[in-house]
């Protein structure tokens, strides 16, 4: 008698067990093929490829204001980032730039500006590299001031690509007032 108690947990045991293994077999398999593969990011300065372009990104600036003249400046709701790039196009013909999009830590995204007003060498929205050409110019973003990766690829590409984008106020400059219009104390 104990011995047809065990042998029916036991087979009750792996009943459970042989309906179990296919159903986490069968989820597994789900979720593999809804997750995608890490975006692959690439330090700037050096070159992404992404089909027969190739990007690299030369330069970033963080600015509060596009212009000097207070009354003309531009100002963005956060702040802007001027990225500069270069794209080369390996191909024998001419290709189109797609738009690029600024992705911070948390994966929000910021697309670029439309308007280049005050943005030198502005690369544009609309824009074309030539077979065998390299075209060079900047990108307008209005973002907060954080850490962002520049993404060349959109999320429906399973190989997402970008490039890292540092956090950089070198070229930040705080107005100082001249040292001679510093009030002197009177003797």
């Amino acid at each position: 008698m104990e011995t047809a108690r065990e042998y029916a947990t036991l087979f009750a045991a792996m009943s459970r067990a042989s309906f179990l293994i296919p159903l986490i077999a069968l989820l597994a398999a789900g979720c593999s093929s809804l997750s995608k593969k890490q975006p692959v990011v690439v330090p700037a300065g050096e070159k992404a490829t992404v089909g027969p372009l190739i990007y690299s990104v030369i330069d970033t600036e963080v600015l509060p204001q596009l212009g000097d003249d207070p009354n003309t400046a531009r100002r963005p709701q956060n702040r802007f980032y001027l990225v500069t790039v270069s794209v080369s196009n390996s191909s024998t013909e001419d290709l189109p730039i797609p738009a690029l999009t600024l992705v911070d830590d948390s994966g929000k995204e910021f697309n670029e500006v439309v308007d280049g007003t005050n943005v030198s060498n502005w690369l544009g929205v609309i824009r074309r590299v030539g077979a065998a050409q390299t075209e060079q110019g900047t990108i307008l973003f209005d973002a907060p001031a954080e850490h962002y990766r520049l993404r060349l690829t959109d999320d429906a590409d399973e190989n997402q690509l970008s490039i890292d984008v540092p956090l950089n106020f070198v070229h930040e400059q705080l107005k100082a007032p001249p040292p001679d219009a510093v009030a002197q104390p009177n003797k």
